[in-house]
């Protein structure tokens, strides 16, 4: 049996194929919106604390975070637009102290299933997107077309900026002040036409935030979660997936299920599997998707 240690910025390899873990490690200060709690974890209980006859010893943690720090998966709950989430429920009568009743993140059943990622950055050939530069439909059809990916009902899109790389400027990533990259409404009705269950990127919001406006407004979030029902996934690491150089791939994605919570930690895993070179060209002759 094949055994996968993840470890932070690592790939692993399981049975030929590589497993590329576009998690974020979670840690005290790290990047966040300023609309959310912020992450703390503290050892409640240290090795010498209590020590049992034996001489063993257990050390164990305290950990307070929001459910949209660090990379996560935003719940159908999280948006409401009138009052009403989607399907047209009635937000205020959902609600209460203990969470939703209806669309919560417990909801979101574990995806494992076609992944396609479209890197907006390398179209431009940029390492990372302008801060404040939105993403537009002409970006995200032609990325699809150098990719020769096609974006399919009920599967995952991902778009890569390249914001990873500013993850360690925590000031910079949230883009309060200069914006951050990311589709606008016109790009957001082009995903939503394509009827994908879940879309992730790289940054705070998956939204254009322009310059000095910080999280002001969030259409894109309104036409996803309100309006379609497509999940989002948020401060996904997707520099390993760009040097990768691959288009398609499995995505294992699973958050945790917090009854009732408007959105979750989660740890995707892409896992690329190798092609022959025979088998891709025999595919593409018969014009079958590989």
């Amino acid at each position: 049996m094949n055994q996968v240690h993840g470890y932070p910025g690592g790939h692993v390899s399981l049975g030929g194929a590589q497993v590329v873990d576009l998690a974020h490690p979670m840690r005290r200060g790290m990047p966040q919106s300023p609309n959310h709690p912020p992450f703390r974890m503290l050892l409640e209980r240290r090795h010498g604390d209590m020590v049992r006859a034996d001489g063993g010893s257990a050390a164990n943690e305290l950990i307070v975070t929001g459910g949209h720090v660090g990379t996560h998966v935003d719940a159908l709950a999280h948006v409401s637009q009138d009052g009403l989430l989607y399907g047209g429920l009635d937000a205020a009568g959902r609600q209460d102290h203990e969470g939703f009743s209806r669309h919560g993140i417990e909801e979101f059943p574990p995806y494992v299933g076609r992944a396609v990622f479209l890197d907006i950055a390398a179209l431009h050939g940029l390492p990372a997107l302008p801060a404040g530069y939105e993403i537009t439909v002409e970006d995200l059809e032609a990325a699809g077309e150098a990719a020769g990916a096609e974006v399919r009902s009920g599967e995952a899109l991902l778009l890569g900026t390249g914001w990873s790389r500013h993850w360690d400027d925590p000031a910079h990533f949230t883009g309060q002040e200069q914006g951050a990259p990311g589709p606008g409404p016109a790009a957001g009705a082009w995903i939503a036409a394509r009827g994908v269950r879940v879309v992730g990127g790289e940054t705070i919001a998956f939204e254009h935030i322009p310059p000095g406006r910080g999280h002001a407004e969030l259409p894109v979030h309104r036409q996803l979660l309100v309006e379609a029902g497509i999940h989002i996934v948020e401060t996904m690491r997707l520099t390993g997936l760009a040097a990768a150089g691959r288009a398609e791939f499995l995505l294992v994605l699973a958050p945790l299920p917090v009854v009732g919570a408007t959105g979750a930690p989660v740890r995707p895993l892409a896992v690329l599997h190798e092609v022959r070179n025979e088998v891709r060209n025999e595919v593409q002759r018969d014009g079958k998707p590989l």
